[in-house]
């Protein structure tokens, strides 16, 4: 489990095709220290398992699934990505509950300004955002954010200084894509409202039975 807060933007130093996918190598830097085989990272969202370890850089196999459901299949060798441990117990909760297991992917529409920082529009499929309300969280390239605005099939978010200098999401260009995890709890609401057949999920259904 992971929070969406960003420890290090790493470089991809090495792609290589597998039988089953593809092997990343990533320069993890200070993260590298105390990283063991068989641990997970975080790269720009997703869940993946430390194969083997040389120094600061590690192994990353990518399984034919996940290279197909996000953005990894086209990371090239110096690409930065956005790279966390999962937490423990004993760290706080600063961004939001994040599984590291991507929902889809969202394309760069547009950026404008906004007071102190930059506003990121992005477009992706309707049912990913079925599942994200205004000012909800979700994870974009593994990043923890507030949902700005929201349509269907489009939604924009903010970013602050902070957030554009230690990610790569400020090094996004229009057409780009991110990976993007809707809210895990948002998720859970969906399904027992879905299962108890109570209708769509409505900010007003949500309301009538004491979810927000």
């Amino acid at each position: 489990m992971f929070t969406g807060l960003i420890e290090y933007v790493g470089q991809v130093t090495e792609v290589r095709v597998l039988p089953t996918g593809k092997q990343l190598q990533v320069e993890l830097g200070p993260l590298a220290e105390g990283l063991r085989t068989g641990d997970s990272v975080a790269v720009d969202g997703v869940c993946l398992t430390v194969t083997a370890i040389k120094g600061s850089v590690a192994s990353f196999d990518v399984v034919a699934t996940t290279l197909a459901k996000a953005t990894l299949g086209g990371l090239s060798i110096g690409r930065g990505v956005n790279l966390e441990r999962p937490i423990t117990l004993q760290d706080r909760l600063g961004g939001h509950l994040v599984a590291g297991h991507v929902d889809g992917t969202a394309s760069l529409q547009k950026w404008s300004r906004a007071s102190g920082g930059r506003i990121a529009h992005f477009k992706t499929d309707a049912q990913l955002t079925d599942f994200m309300i205004p000012q909800g969280s979700v994870a974009l390239g593994g990043v923890s954010l507030t949902v700005a605005d929201l349509t269907n099939g489009t939604f924009s978010v903010a970013l602050i200084p902070t957030t554009l200098a230690r990610t790569n999401l400020g090094q996004l260009r229009v057409g780009q894509s991110v990976n993007v995890e809707t809210d895990l709890i948002g998720k859970y609401v969906a399904k027992l409202l879905a299962t108890k057949k109570m209708g769509q999920v409505t900010m007003e259904t949500l309301r009538e039975h004491g979810f927000v």
